[in-house]
């Protein structure tokens, strides 16, 4: 072996091992700027601190709350996150969350609390969003047939979405905790149905493209 290239191979192992034993602090410090992402997409788990700056402030990147999860829905943001590197987020168009809250129980932190798993608590504690749908591209409000499956899969039932009436459309409630199960299990390619911020409501809003013309 070239001695440039060994002394190369040296350098390069050392500084893995430096960052690796650096604090979790440092690690995100060292992580470049976040890219663009879609943050509608990404969930942090349920029972997370509301305001996400402190979520990041309190989270150690311990990692296990994806340790104990059932389904594996957690992941985590990886170095183009920024100071949101090394957090944990759930991305249901993936795999969303059963609302198991064995999160809560694991995280060392405040970052997660702990929420006993009973429907009344999860009800009363949890708020990742609320479902959204675009009735403009849903199966059953175009008229296209009857799908049902956003209604069937929600571990919280008709209490946060059903069908609107006697009518095979999906409707979602104020009860919705955005636990995303609802996006993963939609069989239209476009989701016409995803997790939002509650303050944009349950209904998608289009903007006429002919205003103003």
């Amino acid at each position: 072996m070239k001695r440039r290239r060994f002394l190369f191979l040296i350098g390069a192992t050392g500084g893995t091992l430096a960052t690796a034993g650096l604090p979790f602090g440092f690690a995100r410090m060292l992580a470049p700027p976040a890219s663009a992402v879609e943050l509608h997409r990404r969930l942090r788990p349920p029972g997370a601190l509301k305001d996400d700056a402190a979520f990041v402030a309190a989270c150690i990147d311990c990692g296990l709350c994806a340790e104990v999860c059932p389904p594996r829905c957690i992941t985590f943001y990886k170095r183009d996150g920024g100071d949101l590197a090394n957090t944990p987020y759930i991305n249901p168009e993936d795999k969303a969350c059963t609302l198991c809250m064995k999160c809560g129980i694991a995280c060392p932190t405040d970052a997660i609390k702990e929420i006993p798993h009973a429907k009344s608590e999860i009800l009363k504690q949890v708020d990742m969003g609320t479902a959204q749908i675009d009735r403009a591209a849903c199966y059953p409000w175009i008229n296209e047939g009857v799908c049902g499956a956003c209604v069937s899969v929600c571990p919280l039932g008709a209490t946060a979405i059903d069908n609107l009436d006697i009518s095979p459309r999906p409707a979602v409630k104020k009860a919705c905790v955005g636990c995303g199960l609802c996006v993963e299990a939609c069989p239209h390619p476009s989701l016409p149905i995803r997790i939002v911020e509650r303050s944009n409501g349950t209904i998608m809003q289009h903007v006429d493209r002919l205003q103003g013309a």
